[in-house]
């Protein structure tokens, strides 16, 4: 009888700790969006073409998550995870995974938290290589899917601002690009309703002379546009004269930051 008794418990036991076992992920990621609730996140979106998206190498140095910033991944129930590379996995217009890479957004999301520690961040990272600022235009796919995923993320925060780093496919329409870049900006403004809502954007790498040009004429983009920032590539360096290697995105990054830290304050 005592040893029926005993069986019988150990069923129970067994029984119940192998239910907790399976509804455990459904309690920690619920209870993961909580924490994330309650911290009311400052989120940035990152957009742009290939070197946003990442094709540098994810060098051991760059391969740990970042404390206190999370990735939107926008899968119902796991909503975020804690971020790091490849940022642009969740891309919902990304081309292929392995692809992804390192790009400034992790070096630009350490700068952030080095200077705001106790204010947790929230990247939304919907880049795709090898496009133009045509495509990302107001009404176009990329663009719709970059505002359908930061206001879906925005349930967790509140959005402060935008990296964007595009141009390399638009080096021969400079005078275009401008005029395009300034719609962009302020068609965003109006549809995520923030009228002055930061923006920085990023200079070409210096590996090839055509891109001067249009280096130059992104400099100004603070005179013609107001609550905008620039982040220089002097001193960069690519590893195929277009992509950013590693040690350049990290610079990138930090220079990403302070601008963005010069507009949020």
């Amino acid at each position: 009888m005592r040893n029926s008794l005993l069986s019988l418990i150990l069923a129970v036991l067994t029984f119940s700790l192998s239910t907790s076992a399976i509804d455990h992920p459904k309690r920690k990621s619920k209870s993961g969006r909580e924490k994330i609730v309650a911290a009311k996140l400052d989120i940035y979106l990152l957009i742009g073409q290939s070197n946003m998206a990442g094709r540098a190498e994810i060098e051991p140095m760059d391969k740990d998550s970042l404390t206190q910033v999370w990735l939107f991944a926008g899968v119902a129930g796991n909503e975020w995870e804690r971020a790091a590379n490849p940022l642009n996995k969740y891309s919902t217009v990304r081309k292929d995974l392995s692809m992804q890479k390192m790009g400034p957004g992790y070096y630009f999301a350490k700068t952030m938290i080095a200077n705001r520690p106790n204010q947790p961040i929230g990247l939304v990272v919907n880049a795709k290589g090898g496009t133009s600022i045509s495509e990302w235009m107001p009404g176009e796919k990329l663009y719709n899917e970059a505002v359908i995923q930061v206001k879906k993320a925005s349930e967790w925060g509140i959005l402060k601002g935008i990296v964007w780093h595009q141009g390399e496919s638009d080096v021969a329409k400079t005078e275009e690009y401008s005029s395009k870049i300034a719609r962009l900006i302020q068609t965003l403004r109006k549809d995520l309703g923030k009228s002055k809502l930061p923006f920085v954007a990023g200079q070409l790498s210096e590996d090839q002379p055509a891109r001067e040009v249009f280096n130059r004429m992104i400099l100004k983009l603070p005179e013609k546009v107001k609550y905008t920032g620039v982040a220089t590539s002097e001193g960069t360096t690519t590893f195929d004269k277009t992509h950013f290697n590693s040690s350049s995105q990290r610079l990138l990054g930090e220079r990403y930051a302070k601008e963005m830290l010069k507009l949020t304050k």
